[in-house]
């Protein structure tokens, strides 16, 4: 499924992206076994799956424990973006960790849309580095990861306004809440395209101007600082150079390092 976020007219912004990218997959029922002839048939048991904890949903994913500073190449031309680890750790962590793995070199910007009025540039798009990937398939691409095979999917993290964390796996509406978001769609916001709530990969979008529909449903990771006239003169298919972190990457933390720290805590306290 494409990941990004559908334009309508501008009264309708809101209502047409949630219901474009938030719609779920339709589950097919269990078809229950025969009622044994000798004895009434049982009520069925309705069993509730519980939702996946924060520490589930995180598992295995790179952590940016702080903050840094990304430079975007497009052409010969940067953009600077502070990247919020402290807010957006897992959002954050990911972006760096595949900004120094390469990722985003050569990728392009498969998105632009300024009309009717200034919306995002979305790029990223691993499979636009293949000239010979139709141009019809850009924005269902995400990272691969070379060891596994298989796609990373980061959970949508969102943390709101007087919480010590974020929420994990779902949007505001559906969680019922309503405050504001730590880190808001204003101009310059750097965020996660997504076609589910917990399916970002690798794509992501610049916001062209304040856009506060879309807080609360999509994950901001954080703010271009400098630059922003060269998105304002992005244009689809300008391609992405380089992807560099400048400073902070110390403040990555792998899923090996997380557990490597685990494991010697518990060792101390065992020792004690």
């Amino acid at each position: 499924m494409t990941q990004g976020i559908r334009l309508g007219a501008k009264q309708r912004w809101s209502l047409l992206v949630v219901i474009a990218l938030l719609i779920g997959s339709c589950s097919q029922a269990e078809t229950p076994q025969a009622a044994s002839l000798s004895q009434p048939a049982a009520a069925p048991q309705i069993v509730e799956k519980a939702a996946p904890t924060p520490e589930e949903l995180t598992a295995g994913l790179p952590k940016l424990n702080g903050k840094a500073t990304v430079e975007i190449m497009v052409g010969s031309k940067p953009i600077t973006i502070e990247v919020d680890g402290e807010h957006a750790p897992i959002t954050a962590g990911n972006f760096v960790d595949l900004a120094q793995k390469g990722v985003y070199d050569g990728t392009i910007f498969h998105r632009v849309v300024r009309s009717p009025d200034p919306f995002v540039v979305q790029g990223g798009d691993p499979q636009s580095i293949d000239p010979n990937v139709p141009t019809s398939q850009l924005g269902t691409g995400g990272y691969i990861d070379p060891d596994t095979g298989v796609e990373r999917m980061i959970p949508l993290e969102i943390q709101p306004q007087g919480a010590d964390q974020p929420l994990y796996g779902q949007t505001f509406p559906e969680a019922n809440i309503t405050d504001e978001p730590v880190l808001g769609h204003r101009r310059g916001a750097v965020a996660m395209a997504r076609s589910g709530p917990n399916t970002a990969s690798a794509q992501f979008y610049i916001t062209l101007a304040d856009v506060a529909f879309l807080d609360g449903n999509y994950a901001v990771l954080g703010y271009v600082t400098s630059g922003m006239d060269i998105v304002d003169k992005i244009q689809l298919g300008d391609v992405i150079t380089s992807v560099t972190v400048k400073s902070g990457a110390e403040n990555l933390v792998q899923p090996t390092e997380t557990t490597d720290e685990t494991t010697d805590e518990t060792a101390d306290e065992t020792a004690e």
